[in-house]
């Protein structure tokens, strides 16, 4: 009996990182659904970006309040995990605040996890009357409605509830040493923990010690189910914000990139020395299709980025498209890419790993073709994502599909495309004629 608590504590952390790995492993199982991506190169630059951008945040400042408030609860998520490595420790193994052996040190951290716990609690407070009452617009999308405007709030309820049971813990835990409890030497200092104690005066030690333990348990038990709700949660991009960063683009945004096979045919037709009917060289591959109409056909960076969407809305608060009224959202797209590739992955798993076909695409059954063509290629959606998501590439794979496969592009681009081949022009003049207004008065 005595070693009860330990193996049910055990049987707990095995059973919540059992689920936790399961679930990763599958959003790995569908990243690897897309495109084989080529060899990775600047690594170092990436890595730079990986400390910049994702550990720095640096491109959550741009916007003051909500960056400072999202610093706050991600410092806030590191350094408490310092905490929780300690309860599993002392989960384990019987003890009780093992880590106060490093003794002044300790103390510190404990009043640092405090404050970080109340700043948490503030920065919660701030993001849930934006999210619910002050209606910021990129909050306010057709997109957001439902379950991912839900799903928000609920991890901010977490993020409460967590709080609270970690500063109520530290309290009874204070107050117990406070009167010489057994198991509860002294050990942390407690700042705002320490404004709690009225609440405990003449409590008993046995409620005190039940108080304490049922704060530790539930607090332990709210994170691992916390973790295990990311997979069902925009929130996965706690995880995977790192390695999206390391594979976002890292060449000039305007940079398009070029099919290979239709470069080599371009520079066969522009060699006068070329026998446009010799055979293709040995190992050309020419694509077995041109673009994109569904996930499988995107590169995994583009499934990863799906899966990272904070759904936090800068790319559609900046995008000229939607500020104009076009039904284009950038963060819509993104959603949409993740609400497809996860319906292919419940596809999966009800058929032992196979893919059936249901009838279902991306293009169409989620994203619009309106939507496609409202797209300006500004990359100012790139620009503004603080996790270096793409929304653009699948825009224009979605695009170069339509024309290649479809020959599905409005009539004004088939028009400009028309003249272009005619006229070496997008406009409908003859080229002899080009020069002419260079005579007019």
């Amino acid at each position: 009996m005595q070693y009860l608590p330990n193996i049910l504590f055990l049987l707990i952390l095995i059973a919540g990182i059992g689920y936790f790995t399961r679930n990763i492993k599958k959003v790995v199982r569908n990243i690897k659904l897309g495109r084989e991506l080529g060899e990775i190169d600047h690594k170092g630059e990436r890595w730079v970006n990986v400390f910049k951008i994702a550990l720095g945040q640096s491109k959550m400042v741009v916007r003051p309040l909500s960056g400072l408030m999202h610093i706050i609860v991600y410092i806030g998520f590191v350094i408490i995990n310092i905490e929780v490595l300690e309860i599993i420790i002392d989960g384990l193994f019987g003890t009780h605040r093992i880590f106060s052996a490093i003794g002044p040190v300790y103390d510190y951290l404990i009043a640092s996890f405090e404050i970080l716990a109340l700043l948490v609690l503030v920065a919660v407070f701030v993001f849930w009357i934006r999210r619910n009452f002050q209606r910021v617009k990129r909050f306010m999308s057709p997109e957001m409605k439902g379950w991912p405007k839900n799903d928000g709030n609920i991890i901010l309820y977490f993020e409460v509830v967590l709080m609270l049971l970690f500063l109520t813990m530290n309290a009874a835990d204070h107050q117990l040493q406070i009167i010489g409890a057994a198991h509860y030497s002294e050990a942390g200092m407690f700042p705002v923990s320490n404004y709690l104690l009225p609440l405990f005066e003449g409590v008993s030690e046995s409620t005190l010690i039940l108080i304490e333990r049922t704060a530790w348990w539930l607090h332990i038990i709210g994170i691992l189910i916390f973790l295990n709700y990311l997979y069902f949660s925009k929130h996965l991009h706690i995880i995977l914000a790192f390695p999206n960063v390391f594979f976002g683009k890292i060449a000039p945004k305007g940079q398009m990139k070029n099919l290979e096979s239709v470069t080599n045919e371009v520079k066969l037709m522009m060699d006068p020395s070329a026998d446009p009917y010799a055979a293709p060289p040995e190992g050309a591959e020419t694509p077995a299709k041109f673009g994109a109409s569904d996930v499988m056909d995107l590169d995994r960076v583009q499934l990863l980025n799906a899966y990272t969407c904070t759904e936090c809305g800068r790319c559609t608060s900046e995008c000229p498209a939607n500020q104009t009224g076009k039904k284009l959202s950038p963060r819509k797209i993104m959603m949409d890419t993740r609400d497809r590739l996860q319906e292919v992955a419940k596809n999966l798993d009800a058929n032992k790993g196979e893919f059936k076909p249901d009838g279902k695409q991306l293009l169409d059954d989620y994203i619009t073709r309106e939507e496609l063509w409202a797209c300006t290629t500004c990359n100012a959606c790139v620009e503004a994502c603080p996790v270096s998501i793409d929304p653009l590439s699948i825009i224009m794979d979605m695009r170069q599909y339509l024309v290649m496969e479809q020959s599905a592009a409005p009539n004004e681009l088939n028009v400009t495309m028309t003249n272009i081949e005619n006229n070496a022009a997008p406009w409908p003049f003859n080229q002899m004629d080009r020069a002419n207004w260079i005579n007019e008065n």
